[in-house]
Parts: structure tokens; C-alpha cells; sequence
């Protein structure tokens, strides 16, 4: 086993694939008070992580929930539905079940069918976070996209390649790591691993897998830039990103607090800025340093080269695919709040005045006569349902 583990770890790091001709990991020994990355120095992210997960606890705490607090934004408490092991094991199941099995439910639990379809409400209701907490989450992550956008500015302004391409892969790849380029890696690697570790608790939408997909490729790209030395490209690909992504979280903090005209204001300048960084400056100025400029040097690595370009390019598929959504929004905010006319047929948009985020489901209403709050709190010591019939079950 130790033989097989050593042969692919020979094979993962094998030099032809991360180095230029006549190259070896030699080669980037520091030397001369020049540091060289090294890909065990992303060790440090995992403990990185764990500290941007006490800045998220301290940030949320601390400016998040007093800021939703001035805004208006209540925290609800939700209601929990009687324990009730039948109802429970059938909701693992299905969460929204047919009238026919609500009725043989209802019937199992000697409940009502009204009660039973409340029960229901009251249970996919915990599994949908509160305003309260998405805001937390999207204040966040505005704190975090605003910080490494500033960030990336600082590092970079007086950097020749920021303004000069060709910069990227001159004296490629003895390319000394500077101090300011590891922690602004450090950085975005350890932001992206603590989104991975609070999975099971961040709010979880319809484009769930999607966002996970993300965030593996985002750190698989990050270590791989890291190990070939492709540091200088990879600021330049984190500060693009970054941008549009702090108009995007301010929106959603004020779509929570029902601020829709600031919401609006701030979709579209996210909109602007969206289409400038992902569909002009990403694909004309990056992708064309990844693509068009290495071929002028004689040190490119043929195996990286398409590897990197590669993801690149997938990355550019996904800014088409979002930048489509995002347009149909776009759409119906113009035709629907700007100009007041009435949709046209070829926008295919919902007559919806408002801007929703659909891949977030709603919390469904929830309310209780007397005698049924009674009801489910005496629920039986069976965990069915009462010892007693309710009388009327044609609700």
C-alpha cells in the first residue's frame, strides 16, 4: 500500500507536468532571499480556515445582526411541530405529501387532515432558514468580497503585470512569491475552505450542488496555480471575480431588509458590473493571457497550458450560463418597475412585479385555532396522535 501511495505521489508531482523544460523542483529552492512557492505551504490553510470561521462568528455577532436589527429585519421564532414518529419518518421521505396520503395519514394518527397538512407546514418550515440568517450569511460574505477586493487592489496597483499582460509570463517561472501575493492567497483559499466546512448549515438553495462544484474548482484552481507557479495570473482571475460578487451580497442584504429600491439599485449595478468583469475583462483580458500570450515563450508548460485553460474556459461557460440568468431578471426589472409597460411576449418573464431570488424557498404561512394548538400539544403517548378523535374531520 505505502508502494502504491509513493508511485502516485511520484506521478501527481511528476515535473513535466508542473515545470517547463529543463526545469525541476530544485530550481525553486529559495535562494538569494528569493521565496519560491511551495505546494506544502498550502498546508496553512486548513488551520486559516478555522480562524475565518471565528471572523465569521465575530463579524456576524458583532456588525451583521445589529445592522439587520436597524434595518427592520425581525428574528422569528419558528414553531415546532408535535413530535410525531409517523409523520416524521413519512417527511424523510417526502416533504410535500399528496390530499390521498394526507388522508391516510391523518387517519393512521387519528388526526385531522387540516392538522396533518399544519404539521407538514410547520416542518418544512424549520427546514427553511430565516431572514434573519440569510441576511447574516449575505452580510458576510459582502464584509469578506469587499475586504479581498480592497485587498487585491493594494497588492497589485504597482505591479507591471496588472497593467501589462505580457508581464504575466516574463522570466516565466522564476517568479519570486511576495509576501503580499501568499496572504492574499491565504486568504481567498482559507474563505473558500470554511464555506466547505459550514455546508451542512449555510442556507441551502436549488443551486445547492452548483455552489459546492464551485468551491472545490475555485480551490483545486488556486492549488494548482500555487503549485506551477502561476501566481501572478491567479490574483488577476481572484480580483476580477470578486467585484461584482460584493454588489451581488449588498443587494441581497437589503432585499431581506425589503428595501426593494436599494435592492434595485444595487441588482443593476451588479448587473453592470457582472458583464463587465465576467464577460469582457475575463474572456479579453485574462483568457487572453492564458491563451494567446504563452505561445510567444519558449518555457510554457504544454500540460498545464491545457489543463489551466481549460478550467478557465469552463469557468467563462458558467459566467455565459449566469449572465443569461441574470439578464431575464434584468429584463423584467426594466419592462416590469422602469418603464411600466406591459411584458412583451418574446421576454418570456412571470407578470411578478417583484425580483425574486428563486432558488430560495418561502416560508409558507402558519397559524393555529386554539383547539388545535390543544390538540397537538396532548398529542398521544404513542407519538400517533390523541386518544381521542377530533369530532370533525372535513377540514
Amino acid at each position: 500500500m505505502i508502494h502504491i501511495l509513493t508511485v502516485l505521489n511520484d506521478w501527481f508531482w511528476w515535473e513535466d507536468i508542473w515545470m517547463p523544460r529543463n526545469c525541476s523542483w530544485k530550481n525553486f529552492e529559495d535562494h538569494n532571499g528569493y521565496v519560491f512557492p511551495k505546494p506544502q505551504q498550502l498546508y496553512a490553510i486548513i488551520p486559516y480556515a478555522f480562524v475565518m470561521l471565528a471572523v465569521r462568528f465575530f463579524a456576524e455577532r458583532c456588525f451583521a445582526i445589529p445592522l439587520a436589527n436597524i434595518l427592520g429585519i425581525k428574528k422569528t421564532r419558528r414553531v415546532k411541530p408535535q413530535p410525531n414518529p409517523t409523520l416524521e419518518a413519512f417527511f424523510k421521505e417526502c416533504r410535500k405529501p399528496a390530499q390521498s396520503e394526507i388522508r391516510r395519514l391523518a387517519k393512521k394518527c387519528n388526526w385531522t387532515v387540516h392538522l396533518v397538512e399544519k404539521w407538514f407546514r410547520r416542518r418544512r418550515n424549520l427546514e427553511i432558514p430565516t431572514l434573519h440568517k440569510k441576511f447574516q450569511e449575505a452580510c458576510w460574505r459582502f464584509l469578506f468580497y469587499s475586504t479581498s477586493f480592497t485587498a487585491g487592489i493594494i497588492f497589485l496597483y504597482d505591479k507591471p503585470w496588472f497593467y501589462d499582460l505580457w508581464q504575466v509570463w516574463a522570466n516565466y517561472p522564476f517568479h519570486s512569491v511576495l509576501p503580499s501575493q501568499y496572504w492574499y492567497y491565504m486568504l481567498e483559499m482559507s474563505f473558500y475552505l470554511s464555506l466547505l466546512f459550514t455546508l451542512g448549515i449555510d442556507t441551502k438553495r436549488k443551486d445547492f450542488k452548483a455552489h459546492v462544484v464551485h468551491h472545490f474548482a475555485a480551490l483545486a484552481l488556486m492549488f494548482c496555480s500555487w503549485s506551477a507557479n502561476y501566481i501572478r495570473l491567479g490574483t488577476l482571475v481572484m480580483i476580477v471575480h470578486d467585484f461584482a460578487d460584493i454588489w451581488l451580497e449588498a443587494a441581497k442584504m437589503f432585499n431581506y431588509a425589503r428595501w426593494e429600491n436599494t435592492c434595485s439599485v444595487l441588482f443593476v449595478i451588479f448587473s453592470i458590473a457582472f458583464f463587465i468583469t465576467r464577460l469582457v475583462l475575463f474572456p479579453f483580458w485574462i483568457l487572453r493571457a492564458t491563451l494567446y500570450y504563452p505561445t510567444f515563450y519558449t518555457q510554457t508548460v504544454i500540460v498545464a497550458y491545457f489543463f489551466f485553460n481549460g478550467q478557465l474556459l469552463i469557468l467563462q461557460g458558467l459566467h455565459i450560463y449566469w449572465a443569461y440568468l441574470v439578464f431575464n431578471i434584468l429584463k423584467k426589472f426594466i419592462f416590469v418597475k422602469v418603464l411600466r409597460i406591459p411584458i412583451p411576449a418574446w421576454a418570456k418573464i412571470s407578470n411578478d412585479k417583484n425580483v425574486k431570488d428563486d432558488r430560495s424557498d418561502e416560508e409558507e404561512e402558519d397559524s393555529f385555532s386554539d383547539a388545535e394548538e390543544a390538540h397537538m400539544k396532548n398529542g398521544h403517548k404513542n407519538g400517533c396522535g390523541s386518544s381521542q378523535p377530533l369530532l370533525n374531520n372535513n377540514h
